[in-house]
Parts: structure tokens; C-alpha cells; sequence
């Protein structure tokens, strides 16, 4: 694997792992630099002056495998893993806690596994009719494979933010803009996840996605004022139909009840009918052998009856057919009401009966008597207005 490897954050490394933004456990090569340059200083005098040579090179070699093994000897926090690099190839990953490495062999990279990152979309999309909304996500995630995280993508940050800003703004274009700025932020929620999880599993970034928040939706401020418009008029709009709701719940049981009380009165009228028709058959079948034994008879009686029964409602005059000039009018209604009994069927609604004969036609004396009848008829309504 090349020294400039991805993963490594843009930070360029040469051949012996040197950075400019490694921590202090692994700048050492510099250190080591500068002590071997002071060595070999001492060295050359100390050839000058006549030392053994010998002896003070074993002296700077055991000097120099101590400060290299003193080199090797590492932390990795609780919360983090180790990603080991040996010659550039991925080798292992090391656990928390004290650890060494052979300097300038391996490289190793910390990863935090444990802490949640949060990464932000938002922008200005265009939804399934035509219309323009700004939009927030959050995205919650952890990494959970160190290796993959480092080395599958050059970038896997970068990486899921581009693939959220993606998925976002596919899903945001199969809805209405009603329905993501009311009801619909659930749907959105849910399928931009699924969507996501579904764009980066290829790639094996090493990323777990916790939790996707829609937070915001709102449209923008250019037309807002019209959007802020519909929406009340939308309030509006329901308000109506849960008042008109209310009231053909309070109509309708009433007019069910009034339904009802038709269907029951129908009913009622029905069976009346059906047993006052059954009655008048009984009646008929009664008087008809009485009928057979004696017609004229019957016929008399049944011809009194009916006439008892039309005339009964009605005021009536009698007329003496052998008195020519006089007419008189007998009040019988009103005497006869005061001896009307409570056990009486028949109750009568104005006046009691009375018997009338008409005079026989072609008789001058029934001329008179009729003249002089209406005469006394104009005199009583005259009199009648008068008072």
C-alpha cells in the first residue's frame, strides 16, 4: 500500500511514519534524529582524543535500541481501537489500554467506536408537484469497523453525507408538499432512512446508522406568506367539516327518531284498518242471515241506521207538513247534550240527532213552507249579525 494511504485524514506520512499531526507517541522520530546526530558527534571526538572506538559504539547501539523499544510503548483509550499498519497493509486491530509497536514498522491509527456522531442535511428541494420546500435532517450514526471505516472509502464521512443530501432529496420528490409540511413527516422519516441504509451498504463503510430526524420543513421565505395563507384556509376548510360533522350528528338521530315514529303510526294505521275491515266483515256475516229471513225488515232497520249515522253531526229542522205558515226550530241538540251519558260510545261532536221530513214534492203547501223557511234562515242571520 502506498504512504500517502486513505484514511489518514489528508495528513501525508513519509516512509517512517512520521506526520505533522500524529500526537506524541508517534513524533519520536525526530527525537531519535537529533539524539543519533549528537552521538555521532561525540563520537568523531572521541576518536580524535584516542578512545577506543569500539566500546562507545556498543555504548550508542544498546543507547539507541532503548530509546527505540522506549519509543514503541502506547495508550489506547477505553472508547477507541487501534487500527495497526505494518509497512503501510493493515495487520490488526489493538484493544484499550497499554500496547507497543515496533517504531517505524507500525502505524497506528486511534478510532473512537463508542461515540455517536451527528451529521446535518438541509437544503432547498423540490417536491412531486412542482413546488419548492426547505428541508433539515440529522443523522445519527457510530462506527463499528474500525478497518472499513479508514480504508473502504477515501473519505466515510464525506461519504454519508453525500449519500443522506441523495437520499433526502428522492424521497422528498415523491411527496406533495402538503403532505410533508403536515402529516407526511413520519413517512419521510422512515423512507429516507431505509433509503440511506440501502445506498451505503454497498460500499461496507464500516458506519451503523442509530437514528434518522427529520426536523424541519417549512417553505421558503419568498412565499411564505402565501403558504401561511393556505394553511389557514386548509384549517379553515376542517373546522367546517367538523362542525357540519356535529350537527348531522345531532340531526340525524332526531330525524331516525321522527322515521321511526312514521313507521310506527303507518304500522298502527295498518292494523286499525286491517281490524275495523275485519269488524265490518263480522257485521255484514251477522246481519246477512238476519237478511235472508226477513228483507224488508232488515233492510228498513239498516236504511235507519245509516240515516242515524249521516245525520247524527248535523243541525236539523222539522217541518209539520199539515201547517203552512208555521216554522219551527226545536233546539234539540242542546237539550239532548245535558242527558248524553260518559258510558256512551258514541260520543257526539256538536249536535244530538234529530228526525226530519221533507215535505212530498208538487204540494203548494211545501212551496210556502220552504219560501217561508228561508225567509225565517235570513231573518235569524240578520238578527245574528245585528248583535
Amino acid at each position: 500500500m502506498a504512504w500517502n494511504q486513505p484514511g489518514n485524514h489528508g495528513h501525508d506520512r513519509d516512509p517512517w511514519g512520521s506526520s505533522n499531526n500524529n500526537n506524541g507517541n508517534y513524533n519520536s522520530s525526530a527525537n531519535l534524529d537529533e539524539i543519533f546526530r549528537k552521538l555521532s558527534h561525540k563520537l568523531s571526538g572521541f576518536g580524535h582524543h584516542g578512545m577506543p572506538g569500539k566500546s562507545s559504539l556498543y555504548i550508542v547501539l544498546i543507547t539507541l535500541i532503548l530509546i527505540w523499544s522506549g519509543s514503541g510503548f502506547y495508550t489506547i483509550k477505553e472508547a477507541e481501537r487501534g487500527v495497526v499498519l505494518r509497512f503501510g497493509k493493515f495487520y490488526h486491530l489493538v484493544n484499550p489500554g497499554l500496547n507497543w509497536k515496533p517504531t517505524f514498522i507500525d502505524i497506528v491509527t486511534p478510532v473512537n467506536v463508542e461515540s455517536v456522531r451527528e451529521l446535518a442535511a438541509s437544503g432547498v428541494m423540490l417536491t412531486s408537484d412542482e413546488n419548492v420546500v426547505r428541508v433539515e435532517m440529522n443523522v445519527q450514526y457510530r462506527i463499528t469497523d474500525p478497518e472499513r471505516y479508514l480504508f473502504s472509502v477515501t473519505d466515510a464521512d464525506e461519504s454519508l453525507r453525500q449519500a443522506t443530501d441523495s437520499a433526502l432529496r428522492g424521497v422528498i420528490g415523491k411527496y406533495t408538499m402538503d403532505l410533508i409540511l403536515t402529516e407526511g413527516r413520519t413517512v419521510v422519516r422512515s423512507d429516507t432512512q431505509r433509503v440511506l441504509e440501502d445506498t451505503i451498504q454497498p460500499y461496507n463503510m464500516g458506519l451503523t446508522l442509530l437514528d434518522v430526524n427529520f426536523q424541519a420543513a417549512r417553505p421558503p421565505e419568498e412565499v411564505k406568506a402565501a403558504f401561511d395563507d393556505a394553511i389557514a384556509a386548509r384549517e379553515n376548510e376542517q373546522q367546517y367539516i367538523r362542525e357540519a360533522e356535529a350537527y348531522a350528528n345531532e340531526v340525524q338521530p332526531r330525524a331516525n327518531g321522527q322515521a321511526q315514529r312514521i313507521l310506527e303510526e303507518g304500522r298502527a294505521y295498518k292494523a286499525r284498518t286491517i281490524l275495523e275491515a275485519q269488524g265490518e266483515v263480522q257485521r255484514f256475516a251477522k246481519v246477512l242471515p238476519e237478511y235472508k229471513a226477513a228483507p224488508e225488515i232488515t233492510r228498513e232497520r239498516l236504511y235507519i241506521d245509516a240515516m242515524e249515522h249521516m245525520l247524527s253531526n248535523t243541525n236539523k229542522i222539522i217541518v209539520n207538513e199539515k201547517s203552512s205558515n208555521n216554522l219551527m226550530m226545536l233546539p234539540l241538540d242542546h237539550m239532548l247534550r245535558h242527558h248524553l251519558t260518559d258510558n256512551n260510545k258514541h260520543v257526539q261532536d256538536s249536535d244530538a240527532f234529530n228526525l226530519m221530513r221533507l215535505p212530498t214534492a208538487g204540494n203548494k203547501d211545501s212551496e210556502t213552507v220552504i219560501n217561508q223557511r228561508k225567509a225565517n234562515i235570513q231573518r235569524d242571520n240578520a238578527n245574528s249579525k245585528g248583535r
